[in-house]
C-alpha cells in the first residue's frame, strides 16, 4: 500500500503559522521525529508520496527522492491518503477495503482506495480527488484526534521523547564520554550514538525521562541535560541548562537555559538566555541574553495571536514563543508570553517585552515595526547563514520566500502604517 501525505491548502494550514509557511506540515517536529515519520511508521509504509502547497513543492523536491505534487502517485497500487494532521498514535489502518474517513463537518481525514476501485476516483489536483473519492467510495464517520495547533506540539512533545525512545529500542553508549561526568537514573534511559562526544563535567540526569543522543553530537563542560530529551545529530550544547522535554534538531548551536522546546534545526542558540515552551524554526539566530516569557505573573492561561488581530487561548499556562524560519534577534530581546514571531524577521532588543505579535518580514527596530533594508538583504543573509551549513540557497528558494512575503503582506502593511505613524508623533 502507497501511502499519501496531504498538507492541502486551506485555513487549517495558518494554525501552525509561521512555522508552515515554509514547510509541509508533516516536517514538524514532536518528540525524537517528524509527524510525517511517525504516520510512516503507524502505516508501515516504505512506498509514500507527498501533496503539499505548490509554491514551496520545488524547494522541498530538492529535500526528498520521494514523488511531489505528482498525479501519477495515485495510480498503480492500494492507497492510503492521510491528512498530516492526523496523530499517528491514533490512527488505525483500514484493512481490505476501500473507505473514505470523514469528520463531522464532512472533511476527508483519510482515504483508503483499493487498486480496484481507482478507476471510481478521478481529480485533477488531491483536492478535487480526495472529493471525487468522498462522492464515489463508502463513507466512514470519524472522530480523529489532530493536531490542531503548534502549541499542541510543544506541549506534546516531552510525553513523545519518552515513547518515541521505547519504539527506538536503543540504549547504550557507543560515542564518547570523557570523565568526569555524571549519569542520574539508569543507563538503560540513556543512548549515545556513534560519534557523539561528551566532554568532562557533563551530567546525564535521567532519572525522570530519557536522553537520546545522535551521531556527531558535541556536549560541552558544565552542560546539564535533563530528559526527557533528544539532541539531533551534529548539534553543540555549550554549557547549557537543558531542562527537561526539548526536542532539538539537527545542526544546532544550543546555550543558555532551554526548556520544552522544540528547535526544528539549523538554528543557533549559543548565549545565555532563557527559552520555554517555545518552538524555534530553522536558520533562526537569538541574540546573548535573547530571552522569553512562558508563564503569566497570574497564572491564567495563555493567548496566541496567530494574525495579528484575535487571540487564541491555548488552554495551558505554559506557551512561551513561537518563531518562524530566518529570525535574527540581536542581544537583549524579551519575548513576552505566548509571542508570534514571524519568519525573516530582524528584532532588535527595545529594553521591555516586545509585541506578542510581529509579522514575518519585519525589522523591529526602536519598537516598531519597518520595512528596514527590504527582503533582498534578508535573503543575502539567509544564503550566507545557509553556505556556513554547507547548504545553498537556490532560485527556488528565493521564489518560495517571494511568494510568502505576498502571503504575509497584510499584517505586515498594517503594521508597517502604525510604525510610522508612531514614529511621527
Amino acid at each position: 500500500m502507497r501511502l499519501i501525505l496531504v498538507d492541502k491548502p486551506g485555513a487549517h494550514r495558518q494554525n501552525f503559522y509561521p512555522l508552515t509557511l515554509s514547510r509541509p506540515l508533516w516536517e514538524l517536529r514532536c518528540g525524537m521525529t517528524s509527524l510525517g515519520v511517525k504516520l510512516q511508521a503507524r502505516v508501515g509504509a516504505s512506498d509514500v508520496a507527498y501533496f503539499l502547497p505548490e509554491y514551496m513543492a520545488e524547494v522541498y523536491r530538492a529535500k526528498t527522492s520521494r514523488p511531489v505534487n505528482d498525479l501519477a502517485s495515485l495510480a498503480g497500487a492500494d492507497l492510503l491518503i492521510v491528512d498530516a494532521r492526523v496523530k499517528a498514535d491514533s490512527f488505525a489502518v483500514p484493512a481490505g477495503r476501500s473507505e473514505v474517513g470523514v469528520d463531522e463537518q464532512g472533511e476527508v481525514l483519510y482515504a483508503c482506495i483499493m487498486a480496484s476501485d481507482r478507476q471510481k476516483v478521478q481529480g485533477q489536483d488531491i483536492v478535487s480527488f480526495l472529493e471525487s473519492a468522498k462522492t464515489a467510495l463508502p463513507n466512514v464517520r470519524c472522530v480523529l484526534p489532530m493536531w490542531n495547533y503548534t502549541w499542541d506540539l510543544i506541549l506534546t512533545s516531552p510525553h513523545q521523547i519518552t515513547a518515541d525512545f521505547a519504539a527506538a529500542g536503543k540504549s547504550g553508549i557507543e560515542g564518547a564520554v570523557e570523565e568526569p561526568s555524571a549519569l542520574r537514573g539508569s543507563r538503560n534511559d540513556v543512548y549515545i550514538a556513534r560519534g557523539a562526544k561528551i566532554h568532562p563535567m557533563v551530567v546525564l540526569d535521567a532519572e525522570h525521562g530519557p536522553i537520546y543522543i545522535e551521531e556527531n553530537v558535541e556536549v560541552h563542560p558544565f552542560t546539564r541535560i535533563e530528559g526527557p530529551c533528544y539532541v539531533g545529530a551534529n548539534s553543540i550544547l555549550l554549557g547549557a541548562k537543558c531542562r527537561e522535554g526539548n526536542s532539538i534538531g539537527p545542526w544546532c548551536r544550543i546555550g543558555g537555559e532551554v526548556e520544552e522546546s522544540i528547535i526544528q534545526g539549523y538554528s543557533n542558540k549559543y548565549h545565555d538566555g532563557f527559552l520555554g515552551h517555545a518552538y524555534v524554526g530553522e536558520w533562526v539566530n537569538l541574540g546573548a541574553l535573547t530571552t522569553n516569557s512562558d508563564l503569566k505573573n497570574d497564572y491564567t492561561t495563555v493567548s496566541v495571536m496567530l494574525d495579528g488581530k484575535h487571540a487564541i487561548d491555548t488552554g495551558s499556562t505554559k506557551v512561551g514563543c513561537l518563531i518562524g524560519d530566518h529570525t535574527k534577534t540581536s542581544v537583549g530581546v524579551f519575548f513576552n508570553t505566548g509571542s508570534y514571531v514571524g519568519a525573516m524577521g530582524i528584532i532588535m532588543a527595545t529594553g521591555k517585552a516586545l509585541p506578542k505579535f510581529i509579522p514575518s518580514f519585519s525589522w523591529f527596530v526602536e519598537g516598531v515595526v519597518t520595512k528596514g533594508f527590504g527582503r533582498k538583504s534578508l535573503y543575502e543573509t539567509a544564503a550566507t547563514a545557509m553556505g556556513r551549513r554547507k547548504c545553498r540557497w537556490t532560485e527556488a528558494d528565493r521564489a518560495m520566500w517571494e511568494e510568502i512575503f505576498q502571503m504575509t503582506a497584510g499584517p505586515r502593511d498594517e503594521a508597517v502604517k502604525k510604525g510610522r505613524k508612531a514614529m511621527m508623533r
